[in-house]
């Protein structure tokens, strides 16, 4: 009697659990998480949804940054630094971000705090890396919320005049953009990010 031909069986991808169980997250962690970014004007970008994140879940920003990116025009810090009370309230009505007066402040500041920076000679991608040390940092792969490194990172940007920077906030940003490589040991991402 001839063999029955068994059905192909994928092997189960490991990844980190914050992103299981939802594709948009499952695609944030596989495409995007832990990345190396050096690009200032996209780590400026992703410290605002950061900022916008605080005291809420990460899926409610990523279900809304194309809406996130169209009412702050692309994340433009040139072009956000001149916002005034009208764009205020333009974004305070507009249902497709997170409309808090106090983060969307923050946002227009910070948009100015960069670009004084830029003024000063002080690229913002190489501030960020040089307090990390130049290279990603390869963490243990434990659940942590801040290190002391983005303590360090958050008092330099209050410093700087930034505002929705607290540790957390920073060590999420760190995580989103390579910084720190938190994917958790056993992650398929650990080692092709670290690569």
């Amino acid at each position: 009697m001839p063999l029955r031909a068994q059905p192909h069986q994928q092997a189960r991808v490991h990844r980190c659990a914050w992103a299981e169980g939802n594709p948009l997250l499952q695609r944030y962690h596989d495409e995007e998480w832990g990345v190396v970014e050096r690009d200032g004007r996209k780590l400026w970008e992703t410290l605002m949804l950061d900022g916008f994140q605080a005291g809420l879940a990460w899926i409610t920003i990523l279900r809304k940054r194309d809406a996130f990116r169209r009412a702050f025009r692309g994340f433009d810090p040139q072009v956000v630094a001149r916002f005034g009370s009208k764009d205020v309230r333009r974004l305070l009505a507009d249902d497709g971000i997170v409309r808090s007066r106090a983060k969307i402040a923050a946002t227009i500041g910070n948009a100015r705090a960069y670009l004084r920076m830029q003024e000063a000679g002080e690229d913002f991608s190489r501030f960020a890396w040089a307090l990390a040390g130049g290279a990603p940092i390869q963490a243990s792969g434990r659940a942590r919320s801040k290190s002391p490194l983005s303590e360090q990172i958050s008092r330099a940007l209050v410093q700087r005049g930034f505002k929705f920077v607290g540790p957390v906030c920073v060590y999420a940003w760190m995580q989103a953009n390579g910084i720190v490589n938190d994917h958790v040991k056993g992650c398929f991402r650990r080692l092709e990010v670290q690569s």
